[in-house]
């Protein structure tokens, strides 16, 4: 029986840093809760935006969201009302699933943080993905589009996106997958990003799943001792 690893766990410590960055311990349990449900929330409050990640760190009064868009206009609006209106309803949501009272006295800080290249960031070519197929494309030519985006820009070395569900309406569920470059999902050192979006269209839904390789990146003493090697 084989066993799926998701490849951005595969490579925290590694590569990758967590999403949520903070510890306590008598109020572990309750803080994940309220991490993982504020997350699923907003995820469906910005599913218009092209949002690649969201993190979250906590010190003893502050609860600090960071958001990671390539459209921040869309989300700060005009004269950062749109910022501030998502911190309100950030922070009444929190407090409103806050069963035990652990976030009493919370302040909320909103960040937003800009994306320059959204072609090599998976869950924002997976939402692109997801906004062709809701306009009717042909997933075929979705598929081809995408890859040849994304492998434009110099830092990708390969790319893979895959479909899954009853594609242009057929009777039968069927799994299609397109490829280009290298995608070496078992070397800890590839920087691998990956990012899955669900598509609601009329006959059912469909899953897309994107994997993007930038490279690989080395330590420091990795460096150094190439550097030996090859003088």
């Amino acid at each position: 029986m084989t066993h799926i690893a998701h490849p951005y766990a595969l490579r925290l410590g590694i590569l990758n840093d967590w999403k949520s960055r903070w510890f306590d311990k008598r109020k572990y349990r309750d803080f994940l809760k309220i991490d993982t449900l504020l997350r699923e929330w907003l995820a469906k409050e910005l599913s218009s935006i092209l949002v690649d990640s969201i993190e979250i760190e906590r010190s003893p009064n502050i609860l600090h969201v960071i958001i990671k868009t390539s459209q921040p206009g869309l989300l700060i609006g005009r004269g950062g009302e749109g910022a501030e209106k998502l911190k309100e309803k950030i922070k009444k949501f929190v407090m409103r699933h806050d069963e035990k009272k652990a976030n009493a006295k919370l302040n909320i800080k909103l960040s937003i943080e800009e994306i320059r290249a959204p072609e090599t960031h998976a869950h924002i070519v997976a939402k692109m993905v997801v906004q062709d197929l809701e306009k009717r494309i042909p997933f075929r030519r979705t598929l081809k589009t995408g890859i040849e985006k994304v492998m434009a820009n110099k830092n990708v070395k390969g790319i893979k996106i895959a479909l899954k569900g009853r594609l242009d309406g057929s009777e039968m569920a069927r799994y299609e997958w397109l490829r280009k470059g290298r995608i070496p999902l078992q070397t800890l050192r590839a920087d691998i990003d990956y990012g899955t979006e669900t598509a609601f269209l009329p006959y059912g839904t469909i899953g897309i799943k994107v994997w993007i390789y930038k490279g690989e990146v080395f330590s420091d003493a990795d460096k150094e001792r190439n550097a030996g090697e090859t003088a």
